[in-house]
């Protein structure tokens, strides 16, 4: 919740009884009762209250080692980040952070706070989310860019007759920045597909082949570079493309891009060059395989499907299972594209 630093200015203990929550009673002189429920740690030893948010911007600092990266996430300005973490301090009466170092360092006090400030706010959205009966929420996906046009919208169709109140909103990006939006909180669920496994755990995993994909018009002359049709955004395949063919030693340019599918189908297919797909998806495209082609042969494809922590998971966990039929092309027994989830391929 954004505060606006002009309000932060601490007030004497006793004026502060009552903070979020019913504020407490007046009395006669001018001092305020406040219920157990409500009442702030003051030097006589009364219970303590803390606001959730100051221990979201906590955490927030402490995760993104950054007051002012953490004040972007929270949408509010970095005095404001500054003077709620002032604030926290002055509540439990104790320094959070370590001066003494550069950087964002908890003091072993600030260790223990943070691990439980991050229970309390797991809690804390748990009731928020188990509450909105009635209410439409929106999920937050994201999908690499060369995937805007595979069997997603299908599914999210299919996922949203069983769950009506559920929106969905979908968002492509770098393998790298899905992940990191995944671990932070801002994606309820990811699609990745990168060159090598991930370091963190996904909730599915498989292997995807990628092919070489050509047409009857496409002409390699051995003297000058490799034509390739690209994604027009970073992905998983464009990667694997160029480094592919740079290990090789092969000479290549790029002469032809788009972040249509469509207009790269419709590229290869008038012989502009060729492009490299996961197997899956140069079927359901209709491209012609180059399974005898003489280029250097390509890595596969690790897929993970990631969801985010805490929060009321069953939509996220129901939704993250439907994506995981990904795996498996249309119409073909799972071994026809040669995927298999990554624990089982690792066993052989």
């Amino acid at each position: 919740m954004a505060i606006d630093p002009r309000r932060l200015k601490l007030a004497p203990p006793i004026e502060m009884i009552g903070y979020g929550g019913t504020a407490g009673r007046r009395l006669g002189t001018g001092q305020t009762e406040a219920s157990p429920s409500t009442r702030f740690c003051t030097a006589d030893g009364v219970m303590l209250n803390i606001p959730t948010d100051l221990l979201r911007t906590l955490v927030a600092v402490v995760d993104m080692r950054s007051f002012t990266k953490a004040a972007r996430v929270l949408g509010v300005t970095q005095p404001a980040v500054s003077a709620q973490i002032k604030r926290l301090q002055f509540l439990l009466g104790y320094e959070l952070l370590d001066k003494r170092t550069p950087g964002v360092t908890l003091t072993p006090r600030g260790e223990i706070v943070v691990g439980h400030a991050r229970r309390l706010l797991v809690v804390n959205d748990e009731i928020l989310q188990s509450t909105r009966d009635g209410r439409v929420k929106t999920l937050q996906i994201g999908i690499p860019p060369d995937y805007g046009g595979s069997r997603i919208p299908a599914m999210l169709a299919c996922f949203r007759s069983r769950w009506p109140d559920v929106n969905f909103n979908v968002n492509s990006g770098s393998p790298e920045s899905l992940l990191r939006d995944v671990k932070q909180g801002d994606l309820d669920v990811a699609l990745v597909v990168t060159e090598s496994e991930p370091s963190i755990e996904p909730r599915h995993s498989w292997r995807r082949e990628a092919v070489w994909v050509r047409s009857e018009a496409t002409k390699l002359d051995p003297h000058r570079p490799v034509p390739l049709v690209s994604y027009a955004e970073d992905c998983a395949s464009q990667r694997v493309t160029i480094a592919t063919l740079r290990e090789a030693g092969w000479r290549f340019e790029l002469v032809f891009s788009s972040r249509s599918l469509a207009s790269l189908a419709a590229a290869v297919e008038a012989g502009f060059g060729v492009m490299a797909v996961p197997r899956g998806r140069a079927i359901r495209a209709a491209l012609h395989i180059w399974d005898d082609a003489p280029l250097p042969k390509l890595p596969a494809l690790y897929v993970g499907i990631f969801v985010r922590e805490g929060g009321n998971r069953q939509a996220v966990d129901e939704f993250a299972d439907q994506l995981s039929e990904l795996r498996v092309l249309p119409g073909q027994p799972e071994s026809a594209d040669a995927v298999a989830p990554l624990r089982a391929l690792e066993a052989r």
